[in-house]
């Protein structure tokens, strides 16, 4: 499997999770407009992390030492044990700890505690996220990316009729509740395909704890939880400000932008999720790290800058596309933060290789320096430059991330 096929699969599945993300925000903005969409986000932050938490934060583990132990079947036996119980243990505190504060949650992302239920529902879910996750993750550490991509189309497909129906049900609940079954959806499409893998063993589903398997995983949870958790609270409180500073309204054009960029590069994310870890992490020799580094580059970096240029030149019919005739103040947002997208994909292909090799002090240690400095970014430019400040911050910052995993990747690898 190369970079091409896998990005073939890949982009297949990421435009089914595309439309799904493109349905889930027109449906929010014609029900609610600009303030919905807003808070539509800070729900998704909170989907964020809880889905990651929901497995204990193993999934990129998992990927790593499935791609790592696959040939040797007793290592991988004791692995798997190991990474479904850690998966379900967490899963079931993280439920608890979200039905103990749904009421809280509720008034503080939403606003209203007429979505507590929301929150209790999707705190029961966490168990079924969990296994979804642990699924999904087994079959991407095999490189089976055919299969992956077919249980995230039908699971996307779904989605969408849910969120289409519910909408007409429950309006703007029926939307957001429709997110969260979405998730569960993945366990009903995904058990079944893996279950007809050539790979699958009934020994897969079995839980057993084993201590030095569920330390590798420990490291791995520290990085993922890290990476997974910092950015929907740092967004959270990034709306916050931008709220407290400019209203609701302003929220939703900066949220609409910040969806935008998500959406396409959903593309080159999950091309890079699918193939390069397990790939990184299954290669030992650091010149062929580096040669998989340098082809990474000469695949994807071309291909962000033509979709952010596209994207630009598109930008007020993808406005009008998306969201409404409502949304037009955004079309000023998108300059700066396009310029972000390039920079973050390239600081992202060199990032990965902290995780695949499993560097946790200095990974943990560089994702959060790098979102508090986005945050600070974020006070200071929003108030020299207005809403459009924000987006200078994610640029800037995603800048200085660039050079930090420049220097790592040298040291680690020589000179690239």
């Amino acid at each position: 499997m190369n970079i091409v096929r896998a990005g073939f699969y890949s982009s297949i599945a990421t435009a089914a999770r595309l439309l799904t993300g493109l349905v889930v925000i027109k449906l929010v903005a014609w029900l609610a407009g600009p303030e919905g969409v807003g808070r539509l986000g800070q729900f998704m932050s909170l989907m964020s992390l809880l889905a990651v938490l929901a497995g204990g934060g193993i999934g990129a583990g998992i990927v790593k030492y499935v791609a790592e132990y696959r040939y040797d079947a007793q290592k991988l036996s004791r692995l798997l044990a190991a990474a479904l119980w850690y998966a379900l243990i967490a899963s079931c505190l993280m439920g608890c700890a979200a039905l103990l504060l749904s009421r809280q949650l509720s008034l503080w992302l939403l606003g209203d505690v007429r979505y507590e239920s929301l929150i209790r529902i999707l705190a029961v879910a966490q168990l079924g996220i969990a296994l979804a996750n642990y699924i999904l993750a087994v079959i991407n550490g095999f490189m089976d990316v055919r299969r992956l991509a077919m249980i995230q189309v039908l699971g996307s497909a779904l989605s969408v009729a849910m969120a289409v129906g519910l909408s007409h049900w429950l309006h703007l609940y029926g939307v957001l509740l429709a997110l969260v079954v979405g998730q569960l959806l993945l366990l009903v499409v995904g058990l079944p395909a893996w279950r007809r893998s050539p790979y699958f063993q009934r020994s897969m589903l079995r839980m057993h704890f084993d201590r030095e398997m569920s330390l590798k995983l420990a490291a791995f949870s520290v990085m993922t939880l890290t990476s997974a958790l910092l950015p929907p609270l740092i967004n959270i409180a990034v709306r916050n400000h931008l709220a407290l500073q400019f209203g609701w309204s302003e929220v939703g054009y900066w949220q609409a932008v910040s969806k935008v960029s998500d959406a396409y590069l959903l593309f080159l994310t999950t091309a890079i999720n699918i193939y390069y870890l397990p790939k990184l992490a299954s290669t030992h020799e650091r010149t062929s790290l580096a040669a998989e580094l340098r082809n990474a580059y000469r695949h994807l970096l071309p291909a962000v800058v033509v979709l952010a240029l596209l994207v630009y030149a598109l930008r007020g019919w993808v406005t009008r596309l998306l969201f409404s005739a409502d949304f037009s103040a955004a079309n000023a947002l998108y300059g700066p933060q396009l310029i972000g997208d390039v920079i973050k994909i390239a600081s992202f292909m060199l990032s990965y290789l902290m995780l695949a090799k499993a560097m946790t002090r200095l990974f943990v240690i560089s994702e959060c320096v790098f979102a508090l400095s986005y945050l600070a970014l974020v006070y200071v430019f929003t108030a020299s430059f207005g809403l459009i400040g924000a987006m200078y911050a994610f640029a800037v910052n995603y800048l200085f991330y660039l050079v930090f995993n420049i220097v790592v990747a040298r040291r680690y690898l020589g000179a690239l």
